[in-house]
Formats: C-alpha cells, structure tokens, sequence
C-alpha cells in the first residue's frame, strides 16, 4: 500500500518539470499585489489549469507570503469531480508530492476527526482530483517546504457538516483555510461576468446556499461561508475574471474564476484612541486651510502628527458656512497616499476647488465648520437589477458608489439624512452622475463603504 499520493495532473493542469513549473508560478504571483496588513483565515482560489485560472489564483496567494514564517498547517477543501463522495474524504497517504516536493499530512489533525460520522476514510476520491492539487504549487512557493497539509474532498455534505469540521481544525494563526472552487461554467463571456458578479456579491454576504451553477465548489464553501459568519470574518474580494480574458480565450464558453480573503476583524480602535485621530484629522484640515489663507497660526491650532498620518488613506473634506450649509466638499475613494498629505489635500481642495462654490475666503474664516470623513475600502455591490440594490442599501450606513462608463459619482453616508428614501437617494446619485434618474444598465458598477465622521463641532468618531 503506497503512502504517498503522487501527482495526477502534472504536465496537463500545470507544468511537470520542476524549473518549468516554479517559474510559471513565480510569473502569475508577480502579476498579484502582495501588500497585505493582515493575514486572512480564509482564501478562496480556482482550480483551472494555470494558463486560464493562474493569475487569479495569485491574488489569493500572493499576500500570504508576508505570513509564511506564522503559516504552519493548510486545511484545503476542493469538490470532487471524478469519485463520488457522500461528505468528505479524508486520504490515509502521508503526504502528498508535486514537482516542487513533498507535503506532508497532518495525521494527527486527522485523527481528531475520526468521530465525525460525515468523514469517509479513502484514498480513491483524491487518486484522481484535481481541485486540491493544483493548489499545492502555490502554497509550496509562498510558504515554503514549512507547513502541513489537511486535505478534504468534498461531495454531497451539507453546510453544517462541512463547518462541523473547519471547527475541529480552526486552530489559531498559524492555520489557514483554503477553498477550492470556480464559478460559473460554460456561459457566453458577458452572461458569465454578470452571473459571477452576483454570486461575489453573495459570498461576500456571507450566502449559505450557493448551489453548482455558481460555483462547483459550492459544497466546501457554503460550509466555510457559514464559519467565517460564526467567527465574524470579514470578506474582501480581490479579483474576478474568467477564461476568455486570456489571449485568444473563447468567448462563447467560459469558466469564471474568483479570489476571496476572508480576513479577522480589525483590532478594536478605542473611543480615545479614535478621539485622538478625529482631532488630529480635523486640525490638520484647518490649519492647511488656514495656511493657504495665509493666516496667523493663533486662527487655527496645529495638528500633531498622529501615526496613522504615515499609512495609507482615504478622506472627503466637508466645509459648512455658520448657517450649516455645504461650502465645498472634496475627496478621495481610494487609499492611494498616506492619510496626513490626503487630508490637508483634501481640506485645500474644498477650500478652494469645488466647482460648485466661489473659493473660499479669509472674512468667512471664523465661521466655517469643517468635517473630515475617513473612508474604510469600498467594497463591491453584486446585484441583477435596481431593485435588489435598493433592497441590500442600508440608509444611513452606506455610502455608495456608482460608475457606468465614464460616468462615476458617489454618496457619502451622510446624505442619507437629506435623502432617507433608498429610491430618492439612488435617483440623485445617478443624476449626480450625469445620467437619467430612471438609467439603469446591466454593466452599472456599484460598491459601497462606511465612513467615520469627524468634526469640529464636538462629534467625534461618529460611525456611519
């Protein structure tokens, strides 16, 4: 009886030679970011052959080099395709091979299996499968020769079963979880992209009832779908694509391939140390405002540097008369430079660059407010129609973002409390956008973020 389980689809899904194969690897990681702040519990990643999935794959894997030293065991759930299995398959080999080495199996992670009556103890499912396979290369080039292997196949097992078993296994940091699954299969390109933009938008719900068509390997990740909601994960989507986006990829039938972190909560900000932020991003606002005005430094107080200045940030700038009403209002949706140049930008540019408003000028000076919106990242909104969108708007809580075209516009959260009705609010925004209060197209792009607001008037850190 063997005790190693040998590579099936090397030569086919992936290159066989060694050299042949760290390269290729090595070329679809350098087309992924790698800046990560924090290591994710989960990752959801295709299992295609490389050519067509192997740049999506990156963008789950790349980032968990940075965690490769705390990484010490892989728990890797995939479908079946070839054996059918009622639950999931546990191998009794040691260790797995590919051509870039040997991975060895957690036996003893295994063995506090072995009550769960949805375990089957069988080599046959994995002789053949590919889903966990094509997965090991990347592991072995982010992470090394270091850690375990937990490897599940799964066939007809429900959520909680599956769950039931992540649990065993959760383990602390140095566990992570991987899922294996594409999404849609063999749909025109354009019917595909909107099918898999729906189902990303359930994932990152958090939906427990995906079913095969979208996703094939809907059985591992509703239950691991199902564990990150007990366990308060956080999921960020990092990229969708299918395989017609490969040069000379056929359109007519495609495979959509998606990549997923499911990360732990932020640490907790204090209401102190949240304090301390909101006034330091206030003063910083007024005395960059207060400087191009060429006041006296008794107009405005200076802004300490706080250290959240240095790291990347995103903010919108609001300016009040006395009499409450908007003076100017800019800003930025994405983290694109660090958080002390992005407000004091900002601040200037509603000053002084809002279209909509006369520049400001130094007798209004005493009576201006100023409100400073830090942006937590946007994340994408999936749904089929406007109704839906109207349905998942949590007013009062989202800001939204809506793109068509060339045409983009946004809502901070707080205009809901102009605008309470989600249809008035989705009406104006696309108005804002230049387009019709009653547009709506399939390839509209929408996302939505939280903020929290900082003002001068004595609210500081109001989440919305």
């Amino acid at each position: 009886m063997t005790t190693i389980r040998p590579a099936a689809v090397a030569g086919s899904f992936y290159p066989a030679d060694p050299a042949t194969l760290r390269t290729a690897v090595a070329g679809h990681l350098a087309t992924a970011p790698a800046a990560a702040d924090r290591c994710p519990k989960i990752v959801l990643a295709p299992h295609a052959g490389y050519m067509y999935s192997g740049d999506v794959a990156a963008l789950a894997y790349a980032p968990l080099a940075r965690f490769r030293d705390r990484i010490r065991r892989v728990v890797l759930l995939g479908p079946v395709h070839r054996v059918p299995v009622r639950g999931l398959a546990a191998p009794t080999v040691a260790a797995f091979d590919t051509p870039l080495g040997r991975v060895p199996i957690d036996v003893a992670a295994l063995a506090a299996l072995h009550d769960l009556p949805q375990l089957v103890w069988s080599d046959r499912p994995h002789a053949p499968e590919h889903s966990l396979e094509v997965q090991l290369p990347f592991l072995q080039a982010v992470l090394g020769s270091g850690f375990t292997l937990v490897p599940l196949a799964v066939g007809q097992a429900t959520p909680a079963e599956v769950a039931e078993v992540l649990e065993r296994l959760w383990g602390g940091d140095e566990t992570l979880i991987v899922i294996s699954s594409d999404l849609s299969h063999y749909l025109p390109s354009a019917q595909a992209q909107a099918v898999d933009r729906r189902t990303a938008g359930r994932i990152l719900a958090l939906a427990t009832d995906l079913d095969g068509d979208e996703a094939c390997g809907a059985a591992p990740l509703n239950g691991a779908l199902l564990a990150a909601r007990r366990h308060g994960l956080t999921p960020r989507l990092l990229g969708l694509r299918n395989s017609a986006d490969i040069p000379g990829g056929d359109r007519r039938r495609v495979v959509g391939y998606g990549a997923v972190a499911f990360e732990p909560a932020a640490d907790p900000v204090s209401d102190e140390d949240d304090a301390d932020l909101g006034r330091a991003l206030v003063r910083a606002a007024r005395r960059s405002i207060a400087d191009a005005l060429r006041l006296p430094p008794d107009a405005a107080p200076a802004a300490a540097e706080h250290p959240a200045f240095s790291r990347p940030g995103a903010t919108f700038v609001s300016l009040h008369d006395a009499g409450g009403g908007l003076r100017g209002c800019v800003g930025r949706l994405e983290a694109v430079r660090p958080l002390g140049e992005d407000v004091r930008a900002n601040a200037r540019a509603a000053a002084f660059e809002d279209s909509r408003f006369s520049p400001l000028r130094g007798d209004e000076w005493s009576g201006v407010q100023v409100e400073v919106s830090l942006l937590e990242p946007a994340q994408p909104l999936v749904v089929r129609d406007e109704v839906e969108a109207l349905a998942v708007l949590r007013p009062g809580v989202d800001g939204l973002i809506l793109q068509w075209r060339h045409a983009r516009a946004t809502f901070l959260p707080q205009v809901w409390a102009q605008l309470p009705d989600a249809r008035d609010f989705m009406v104006a925004l696309k108005r804002k956008a230049g387009l019709a209060a009653d547009f709506w197209a399939v390839d509209i792009r929408l996302a939505r973020y939280r903020v929290r607001r900082f003002d001068d008037r004595g609210a500081d850190g109001v989440r919305h």
